[in-house]
């Protein structure tokens, strides 16, 4: 069924515009006329095909949208997912359960992706592979839950499960971005300041004392100095911090780069704890939530692995698998790694051996993401009044720096 993306205008005369599946143009005309919208124009796609069409179509037009500029979030995905739990709990079939959300969207991207979804299905494909043809909005995670909802007839069941663990995801991002939005701006702010007297403030100053014709003390020296470099200089600072930026990027994304930073950032002072317990949460979330959903367990490892975020832990998860290949237990592997905390790793083992490693994994994640939480929040009260320090410093520096050639000159006009 073709999917058109449509603009018009409702009964009230304001603009409209949406996406709806329909089998043809006369059909898509019929049934918004029914929702008292006045259809101007509109585009088919199919099969990634597009024609551009106002009230006859138009040979060889096209338009320009910049999808790249657009994007799903997470909570859009959760809220979605949500509710399609509810429907489909409800027993309406899965296609037309997506066809309501599909048209309460706002999001014109996401309603768009929701549509072919929906059309795919129709036409014979799995959920599942309709989703997997989406890698950036539907996750690893994401598909083959639903791909083992669908074989084992608990869709609805895999969708709440889904919608809780995005959601849970969702939070934790949050907190983290709410407890580091006020450093972040003191250090924007703290640098913005240095910078304009270095540019504007400094330079004044060092005229008048250059008029003194008097050996200026160290620190005016060196502060002067480096107000030169940056009021000189400046693109040249610019364009080596650029391309600094773009080696490490590349660096990066090399093997043996990509490797050798997440085995820095698990050990960086402070943080690596933090990240290393990040990694344990999600670890144990999502290998839960699989386990939960009846996916088999090399599968939900191999899974885990992808999604983990992390190198050197996917590495342990990837020689778990290969444990539970040959017979052994998973806590066997991650204890031999020594990467994962003895206490993740003594939980596991006892939920292997009782059975229930499900709920083990659980808790798992529970703790550690609400220990991830406390710690962001003792950070962010350890960093500000660490920078309100630093920024002082710095000020009292340059402070300084300007006051004591002033303080010389003065002694000099008394006598």
């Amino acid at each position: 069924m073709p999917i058109y993306e449509y603009k018009g205008l409702n009964s009230k005369g304001k603009a409209a515009a949406g996406v709806l599946d329909a089998d043809s143009p006369r059909s898509l005309r019929e049934r918004l006329v029914k929702d008292g919208i006045f259809l101007s124009e509109y585009i088919e796609t199919r099969g990634g095909a597009e024609t551009r069409r106002a009230g006859q179509q138009q040979a060889g037009s096209r338009e320009v949208r910049f999808t790249f500029l657009q994007s799903v979030k997470l909570l859009e995905v959760a809220e979605a997912t949500r509710q399609l739990a509810t429907l489909v709990r409800s027993g309406i079939q899965v296609t037309d359960a997506i066809g309501a959300i599909a048209d309460q969207l706002e999001n014109p991207l996401f309603k768009k992706v929701l549509s072919e979804v929906k059309r795919n299905v129709s036409e014979g494909s799995t959920l599942a592979n309709a989703l997997k043809k989406h890698p950036k909005i539907f996750s690893d995670l994401y598909v083959n839950m639903v791909a083992s909802g669908e074989s084992s007839g608990t869709l609805d069941v895999v969708f709440e499960r889904l919608a809780d663990v995005s959601e849970s995801q969702v939070r934790l991002r949050s907190k983290l971005t709410s407890a580091l939005v006020y450093p972040v701006i003191m250090l924007v702010m703290s640098f913005g300041i240095v910078l304009m007297m270095m540019i504007f403030v400094i330079p004044k100053i060092t005229e008048l004392l250059e008029q003194m014709g008097k050996e200026l003390p160290t620190a005016t020296k060196f502060l002067i100095g480096v107000s030169s470099i940056v009021r000189d200089w400046w693109w040249l600072l610019i364009l080596i911090f650029g391309l600094g930026f773009f080696l490490f990027l590349r660096w990066k994304k090399t093997e043996e780069g990509h490797q050798t930073w997440d085995r820095w950032t698990l050990k960086f002072p402070i943080f690596g704890r933090l990240f290393r317990e990040m990694g344990v949460a999600r670890f144990a979330r999502t290998l839960s939530t699989l386990l939960a959903a009846g996916v088999p367990i090399l599968n939900a490892l191999t899974i885990v692995q992808n999604v983990i975020g992390n190198v050197i832990l996917g590495k342990v998860v990837e020689n778990a698998r290969d444990a539970v290949k040959e017979g052994q237990p998973i806590a066997e592997a991650l204890k031999r790694s020594r990467e994962f905390p003895p206490m993740v790793v003594h939980m596991i083992s006892v939920g292997e051996k009782s059975g229930q490693l499900e709920q083990m994994l659980n808790n798992v994640a529970n703790s550690y993401e609400l220990q991830a939480e406390q710690k962001v929040t003792r950070l962010t009260a350890i960093l500000e009044p660490m920078m309100i320090v630093m920024m002082g410093l710095v000020v009292g520096f340059m402070v300084v720096a300007i006051v004591l050639p002033m303080m010389d000159m003065s002694q000099l006009g008394q006598r």
